[in-house]
């Protein structure tokens, strides 16, 4: 994904008539495996985290070396969902302005984003987004760190933290809370979950267009983390 590209996506995100592009958007593309889908432990919080008993079914992995995007853990990404590395080089024309609004999408606090995983073509409005952070930051302690990723996403409450061990036994902090957006008017859900690595820590982090998206989307995140795995 381009820095112009995530521009374009951030200013369309704050836009309320994208509330119209639902109808068209949502509904899953034949034969996604959209249907069964869910949390692994599906423990609830008072930002939510309920799946149901559905469980994503599997369409791919990123992560590692020559995947869309190469990072410091792979996963599994859920069917028909499509990952883009993120272009982190230096924004073309727009002025300073949209350079300041494109270094402002492509960190959060100590983090910088990599990997872009697009739920549109499965049918949702939402993405899962990969960051990472510099070698060494944190001296391994998931959980500050992962409270640094919150803090500067600014209008954020009921964080809710715990622990979180993969299949393959890579271990971490998970979070969910609550975002508001002055933009649109309106609170939503949201979760994260963090590993730290010898190459720098690594936060996966799900978002979605409103509440319901998100929690449309949660199996896909929940594969990502029962799947995490050292590259």
């Amino acid at each position: 994904m381009t820095v112009r590209g995530a521009v374009r996506g951030a200013a369309l995100a704050q836009v309320v008539v994208l509330a119209g592009l639902v109808a068209g958007c949502s509904q899953p593309a034949q034969g996604d495996g959209a249907g069964p889908s869910a949390s692994v432990g599906g423990a609830a919080d008072s930002a939510g985290s309920g799946t149901g008993d559905k469980v994503a079914a599997r369409g791919g992995s990123v992560g590692a070396a020559g995947s869309a995007c190469a990072l410091p853990v792979a996963f599994d990404t859920a069917e028909h969902w499509k990952a883009e590395a993120v272009d982190t080089g230096p924004a073309e024309g727009g002025g300073e302005a949209a350079a300041e609004l494109a270094e402002a999408l492509l960190h959060q606090g100590p983090f910088t984003a990599a990997c872009e995983i697009d739920a549109k073509p499965a049918g949702n409005i939402g993405f899962i987004r990969v960051w990472t952070g510099e070698a060494g930051a944190g001296a391994g302690d998931a959980r500050a760190l992962l409270k640094e990723f919150v803090t500067a996403e600014g209008d954020t409450s009921e964080a809710k933290y715990s622990d979180f061990t993969s299949d393959s036994g890579v271990f971490g902090a998970e979070v969910a809370y609550l975002s508001t957006s002055e933009a649109l008017e309106e609170t939503k859900k949201e979760r994260a979950f963090l590993t730290v690595t010898d190459e720098g820590p690594v936060v996966v982090h799900l978002g979605g267009l409103d509440t319901g998206e998100h929690e449309d989307m949660l199996p896909a995140y929940e594969l990502a983390k029962r799947t995490l795995r050292a590259t």
